[in-house]
């Protein structure tokens, strides 16, 4: 089934404005998109990405200091044993204290690390209480959002594919009139290639539930700011959740190769304070929204 939502008239026209110009009148961020001499993760923008940002720094400083360990071992029995430096070898085979470091340090790194890794983990798969769920569709190539406790759903197309290019815009060519459309949509050319017609949009500080699927091949739904990834496997539901702690767009992708247009597949959030959510709410109810046949 594929869920379309079509709003007429006034409400279509201040749905547009509010969600086109998000980014202008609100002062919205964009997370995701390329940036100079970017390196490391995308900033976290929610509690389960600040962990795992976390977990990867430490992680990081852990086994730098066990290669620089191992490093200095090797060097000192290269320069220090070969056969010049140390002409009579020892002929010695075994070393209990030595053995029972080696084993019992490892074990204790990992234990070490076990402890901050695992309540991250379970952090991520146990569904604390939520404030409002959400369905997401994976198709070929483009998302559907199901909000249902409000009986809202969309479609969202990566703008500049071969479904939303304007007349005269070349499909998936970032040229002068691609960009033209990028910016009366609200966007750059930075934000080709991830900027959506229609967004999702949650309230910030509110606990997400997302309910994940497909329709056709397997998808994937990854936001890495909000620390979030899941496979949308046609006949099965799977489901994650994220607290959004700051206001900004926020860009993802499918993960998953789905077929020919998989690289055209960006997701965008954009939250939201819980004010302009509303007023978004109660226009995109005002619209007529069908469910028709695929």
């Amino acid at each position: 089934m594929r869920l379309l939502t079509k709003v007429s008239g006034l409400a279509a026209l201040a749905l547009a404005g509010l969600m086109n110009g998000t980014a202008l009148a609100e002062g919205l961020e964009a997370i995701g998109r390329p940036v100079p001499d970017g390196m490391g993760l995308q900033p976290a923008a929610t509690p389960v990405a600040e962990q795992i940002v976390s977990l990867d720094s430490m992680v990081l400083i852990i086994i730098t200091v066990i290669v620089a360990l191992v490093l200095a071992l090797l060097l000192i029995v290269i320069l220090r044993y070969n056969q010049r430096m140390n002409p009579k070898a020892a002929k010695f085979t075994h070393n209990t204290p030595l053995e029972i470091v080696w084993t019992l340090v490892p074990v204790l790194v990992l234990v070490f690390i076990g402890s901050f890794s695992l309540p991250a983990l379970f952090n991520q798969i146990e569904m604390p209480a939520t404030d409002m769920t959400i369905k997401v569709t994976g198709n070929q190539w483009y998302w559907t959002y199901e909000y249902p406790d409000e009986g809202i759903s969309f479609d969202s197309n990566m703008i500049g594919n071969a479904t939303t290019a304007e007349d005269g815009v070349t499909p998936f060519v970032l040229d002068d009139k691609m960009e033209a459309q990028l910016v009366r949509a609200g966007y750059t050319r930075d934000d080709f290639l991830l900027a959506v017609d229609n967004p999702l949009v949650v309230p910030v500080g509110k606990t997400v539930k997302v309910i994940i699927t497909g329709s056709d091949v397997i998808h994937a739904w990854q936001v890495p700011s909000f620390g979030v990834m899941h496979s949308a496997v046609p006949g099965r539901l799977g489901e994650l959740w994220f607290r959004v702690d700051k206001p900004g767009i926020y860009y993802g992708q499918c993960t998953t190769l789905c077929g020919q247009a998989h690289a055209y597949m960006p997701i965008e959030v954009k939250a939201v304070p819980e004010d302009v959510y509303a007023r978004w709410l109660e226009q995109a109810k005002a619209g007529n929204v069908q469910l028709a046949s695929n």
